[in-house]
């Protein structure tokens, strides 16, 4: 039992170091590319990158069983979770719409981006209040 989550955690973290690396260079290569400086290009890249990969990828996991649950865990919850959350937000979304849960769904997206966006700019309050 241990030893299994020893495995997860260490296949999950693998896999998130790969994604968080391939996230920076994929944004910073997208932005110096596009030459864009008045808009966050390489993130929105990123982020739909990110949903179609984890659109793909879930649909032969969950429809195919293409994917034992190691490599699952390596390359939806580690690989595409530290590329992206923003797909994994977007695939439990439409998860949720395509179970008929619409109210679930419109939840989740109010919290997650509604919520997200509040706790963020009191994250920056607070930082200019007591750290300055």
């Amino acid at each position: 039992m241990v030893a299994t989550l020893i495995i997860k955690l260490s296949v999950i973290a693998l896999g998130g170091a790969l994604g968080s690396v391939l996230r920076y260079l994929v944004g910073v290569w997208v932005q110096q590319w596009t030459q864009v400086n008045t808009f966050p290009i390489g993130t929105l890249t990123v982020n739909l990158m990110g949903c179609c990969l984890i659109g793909v990828m879930g649909g032969l996991a969950d429809h195919r069983q293409w994917l034992s649950p190691e490599m699952r865990w390596f390359i939806l919850v580690g690989i595409l979770g530290g590329f992206t959350t923003f797909s994994t937000f977007a695939y439990e979304t439409l998860a949720l719409m395509r179970e008929g849960s619409m109210l679930a769904a419109f939840a989740n997206l109010f919290l997650q981006v509604g919520v997200g966006l509040l706790g963020v700019w009191l994250g920056l309050l607070l930082a200019l209040r007591w750290f300055d």
